[in-house]
């Protein structure tokens, strides 16, 4: 989720990109947009199957969450530079796209049902309050689109991200294997990689870096 400012960068910038307003750059962003709120969608319809089968209320906060992604991918307004770079792109699919693969079998403890709302819930006010302190300013591939630097933001430079986090870790609580558990590590180590490429795309923009000398850490304070 970019928490860019503009930026004037040379034609022989390595970061590779390009001012998004080409009528190329318009069919690419539709197109993500549309597929980013398919698989929001999708991931929601195979949780709601699951509850209306089994009751157990696995992943709910979680499909609270992707109901919220798929608006905000409809309604997001267009980046003023995005990136070119195949692989920064493919992370941002990878970040997307993974927890699809969540299924809620394997253990259902108590406890695990338990914890795992909690965090789940967590994971939810830090996401609804990190998408209101966003707009429309919300991202798939590293971009620009305005600095925001209200909410969550003021704590740690990308928010969204940790309740991601939260509720792939409180989904594994409630539907605890290993495909679950391999699931959301991946798409935590592609998110991972998400913010390492948007803050290279950020890297040569004077306000972010005011921003990153006041908002040191990324995600955990005190930690990184």
């Amino acid at each position: 989720m970019s928490t860019a400012a503009t930026t004037t960068l040379s034609g022989r910038s390595r970061l590779h990109l390009r001012p998004s307003s080409a009528a190329v750059e318009g069919a690419v962003r539709i197109t993500a947009n549309l597929v980013g709120a398919a698989g929001a969608a999708y991931f929601a319809y195979v949780s709601l199957q699951a509850y209306l089968v089994t009751h157990r209320p696995i992943g709910i906060a979680f499909v609270a969450e992707q109901l919220v992604v798929v608006v905000a991918y409809l309604v997001r307004h267009r980046a003023r530079v995005v990136t070119r770079r195949f692989g920064e792109w493919f992370v941002a699919f990878g970040g997307t796209f993974t927890p699809v693969l969540l299924r809620p079998d394997g253990a259902h403890p108590s406890w695990g049902l338990q914890a795992g709302l909690a965090l789940q819930v967590t994971g939810l006010v830090i996401c609804f309050s990190s998408f209101l302190a966003l707009g429309r300013s919300f991202g798939f591939a590293a971009a620009d689109r305005g600095l925001v630097e209200r909410g969550p933001y003021e704590v740690v430079r990308h928010p969204i991200y940790v309740s991601y986090v939260l509720l792939g870790a409180g989904y594994v609580c409630q539907s605890i294997s290993i495909r679950n558990a391999l699931v959301v590590l991946t798409a935590v180590g592609f998110n991972v990689c998400r913010i390492r490429a948007e803050e290279r795309v950020l890297a040569t923009n004077p306000a972010h870096r005011s921003y990153r000398a006041r908002v040191r850490w990324r995600m955990i304070p005190s930690i990184w």
